[in-house]
């Protein structure tokens, strides 16, 4: 079983940090430029309700990308399978989160995967409701179920800077509006996928989202099954396949468990059946994964051999 005590994380969060300074916070989002490029912290929670974190574990952090997951997992629930992959695919591609080019070349030209920008605001289009005030409701109060948290909100800072700098966003939207992926007003779109991505949580939250995962969807808390294990399945198939950007395949092979990253520099790890992981540490490598955040993971895998594979 990995790590025993507080003082065990403490050492390895000490040991990770030394490398942040070979990071860079993604300031391209200039809310997220704010960030503390030394900031690091990991919690790691257990179904029995233990939970063991070290460093800066009261910070909070937007989710990102990592949201995608999450917003994955509520279509799924809200259309089913076959209407979410008719319009996304399954498939990992080597190209950066943001690129455009994959959707051009592609035939019928639906994104590759959820993951994606383009994929990931084709799910957020799935969300159902009638207004983007509703649709983002229902988001968060799943959010807030998988955390165990009612107080858990969206940055509006954050989300604001993001509305105004999704340019590239904006042109996925049209690239898929064109091919009939999604039909609603794009701003409306970009509205609610950068509130989204602007919800913000700390290490705590997100490895209890990640035991969820972990558990295939059970509460640990309380033994509710708050998503069908089907889809607690298919969502960490994605993390494993797509889940680190275009650095999946290497996260695999070192690391070896499913997780998702953000470009806050947040990192939600699914260990499965046995733990939820969360990571927040804002200095980020050239693929734009948590450069502490991946370090951490190196030695937590290796110290307690945690690859699945």
């Amino acid at each position: 079983m990995p790590c025993k005590s507080n003082d065990e994380l403490k050492e390895l969060v000490k040991e990770a940090r030394q490398i942040t300074k070979n990071g860079r916070v993604a300031d391209y989002i200039p809310a997220l430029g704010k960030a503390n490029p030394n900031d690091l912290s990991i919690a790691i929670n257990f179904p029995d309700g233990r939970c063991f974190s070290a460093g800066d574990i009261e910070k909070k952090i937007s989710l990102q990308s990592i949201s995608k997951v999450v917003s994955l997992a509520l279509v799924l629930m809200d259309r089913g399978k076959q209407y979410v992959f008719e319009r996304v695919g399954m498939e990992p591609t080597g190209d950066p989160f943001n690129s455009i080019g994959k959707l051009e070349t592609m035939v019928p030209s639906k994104p590759l995967n959820p993951m994606i920008n383009a994929g990931a605001l084709a799910v957020t289009h799935m969300i159902k409701g009638d207004t983007v005030d509703e649709r983002f409701r229902r988001l968060l109060t799943f959010i807030r179920e998988l955390a165990n948290n009612d107080t858990i909100h969206y940055n509006e800072e954050i989300a604001q800077s993001e509305y105004e700098t999704a340019h590239l966003n904006r042109a996925l939207c049209y690239f898929l509006k064109q091919h009939q992926i999604i039909d609603e007003n794009v701003e409306e779109l970009i509205d609610l996928y950068t509130k989204q991505c602007a919800i913000e949580m700390n290490c705590l939250d997100l490895s209890r989202i990640g035991v969820v995962f972990a558990l295939d969807g059970i509460d640990p808390d309380t033994g509710k099954q708050i998503m069908p294990k089907n889809v607690a399945r298919i969502c960490k198939t994605f993390m494993v396949t797509c889940g680190m950007y275009n650095a999946s395949g290497e996260f695999a092979i070192k690391i070896g468990i499913p997780a998702k990253s953000g470009v806050s520099g947040g990192i939600m790890g699914a260990v499965p059946g046995k733990f939820g992981i969360g990571i927040l540490g804002p200095a980020l490598d050239e693929k734009g994964n948590s450069i502490g955040g991946i370090r951490l993971l190196e030695l937590l895998s290796k110290t307690y051999n945690l690859s699945m594979f």
